[in-house]
């Protein structure tokens, strides 16, 4: 081979290996489900390690109805103040940015959705219905004056969002004030995103190039041939993930106080009473990472004391029906505050099964109940009435019995003869008082 050849193959080789240095790696995440405090976590860690690794960007893929809003903000401050591309990514299709995945996805440097998702409703849970203060139907001055700070808050939020990405302003409040949501074909055209991509590999030729604002300096994002780098949730960050679900909160609530119910209606069981505190504590905890209404609460508490009332009581199933109805009502309002964005308990998949099955346990419990009432008692001193047995010694009007394999003193208002057959009429303390069986007994 010549040198000319030696000298293009040099510099062909030079360019491969300067592109590859200069595509570098994006780190890839992934958030499905409710905004708390462990994704918030999960999302900053994940920020940080990627100004420290040198990633090209941070590619958020993001699937939620919404969440907290502490941690919304929490999220967004380092979207905005991270060092690092942030690109975020509504996938795969059928996935929402609801609520605060609204405001998220417009905080992103690039915001991208997949055909076949959807954004918006953004008002919060607990402030009201949507159309403005003067228009709503107001229970109390101090709670509409709460819900009106709320929302305005949160109007000048996403205002200033969108403003700092560029996007349309007047949508995002909107999306805020009337609850609107929106598929990504109109986001798109209404400039609340950048684009629409089909998946990861289409994505990243499609904002290769783009130059963005990061830390207040224009750069050019260079990802076409970028590693792509999962970085996973701690185990910690995952168990608390799960746990800031309201319908596992509700869930473990539930189970926690039925297996101490178990356990204190049949003591020594001990495997109901364990399960059943763990499940408490584990409720507890939930409890402290939701932000909760304690009128909820009580009312979903009240429910379940009502039903256990009931299996003492024999209130011909009133209070059963009164702990139903304050198991449902205060099961929906349990997080219906202004703290939580768009998440609440699932009625229909969640709550009304699991308020079914501790209905159809309470139904089963009774039941058992009353056939036990109905039978015959078979322990006891009560239980030997109706026994038959004989004679040890004459009762002359006492002497011994022998019934049911045990000697007893026994009185008889008449005399019978040893050996003979006897029948038990009466308990009096420790001595039994019998008569003489008759043949057919």
């Amino acid at each position: 081979m010549s040198t000319g050849h030696w000298g293009v193959a040099g510099a062909v080789a030079l360019l491969l290996t300067a592109s590859s240095a200069a595509a570098g790696h994006v780190n890839v995440i992934r958030v499905a489900g409710t905004i708390n405090p462990a994704s918030s976590s999960y999302i900053q860690k994940s920020i940080e390690r990627s100004e420290a690794d040198g990633a090209a960007a941070l590619l958020l893929e993001l699937d939620t109805p919404g969440g907290l809003v502490s941690s919304t903000k929490d999220i967004i401050q380092a979207i905005l103040n991270a060092d690092v591309a942030v690109v975020v990514y509504v996938s795969p299709q059928g996935a929402w940015a609801g609520s605060a995945g609204t405001f998220i996805t417009i905080s992103g440097h690039v915001a991208a959705m997949a055909p076949g998702t959807s954004i918006g409703a953004a008002h919060p849970v607990g402030v009201g219905t949507p159309g403005g203060g003067g228009e709503r139907e107001k229970e109390g001055a101090g709670q509409d004056v709460a819900a009106e700070k709320a929302e305005n808050l949160l109007v000048a939020f996403i205002e200033s969002i969108a403003t700092e990405r560029e996007r349309n302003v007047e949508w995002a409040a909107k999306a805020v004030r009337e609850s609107v949501a929106i598929t990504a074909d109109e986001a798109l055209k209404l400039n609340v995103i950048d684009l629409v991509a089909q998946n990861r590999g289409e994505l990243m030729t499609a904002i290769d190039g783009r130059t963005v604002k990061v830390a207040g300096v224009q750069q050019a994002l260079a990802v076409r041939d970028a590693e792509l780098r999962i970085v996973e949730m701690s185990m910690i960050e995952r168990f608390l993930h799960v746990l800031a679900s309201p319908d596992v909160a509700v869930l473990l609530l539930m189970a926690g106080l039925l297996g101490l119910y178990l356990e204190f209606s049949n003591p020594g069981l001990i495997l109901p009473g364990v399960a059943g505190a763990a499940c408490l504590i584990l409720g507890l905890i939930a409890l402290q990472i939701l932000p909760f209404s304690w009128l909820g609460l009580i009312l979903f508490m009240a429910g379940i004391g009502l039903l256990i009332a009931e299996l003492f009581v024999g209130a011909y199933g009133v209070l059963f029906a009164l702990g139903i109805g304050c198991m449902l009502v205060g099961g929906v309002m349990i997080f219906d505050v202004p703290e939580v964005s768009g998440i609440a308990v699932s009625f229909w998949s969640v709550l009304v099964p699991a308020v079914t099955g501790v209905a159809l346990f309470g139904a089963l419990v009774v039941f058992g109940l009353g056939r036990t009432m109905g039978r015959p008692q078979t322990a006891g001193t009560a239980e030997l009435v109706g026994l038959v047995g004989r004679t040890e010694e004459p009762l002359t009007p006492e002497g011994r019995v022998f019934v049911r394999g045990e000697y007893w003193s026994a009185r008889a208002d008449e005399p019978v003869s040893a050996g003979d057959r006897i029948e038990v009429v009466a308990v009096e303390g420790m001595r039994l008082r019998v008569r003489k069986a008759s043949e057919r007994a």
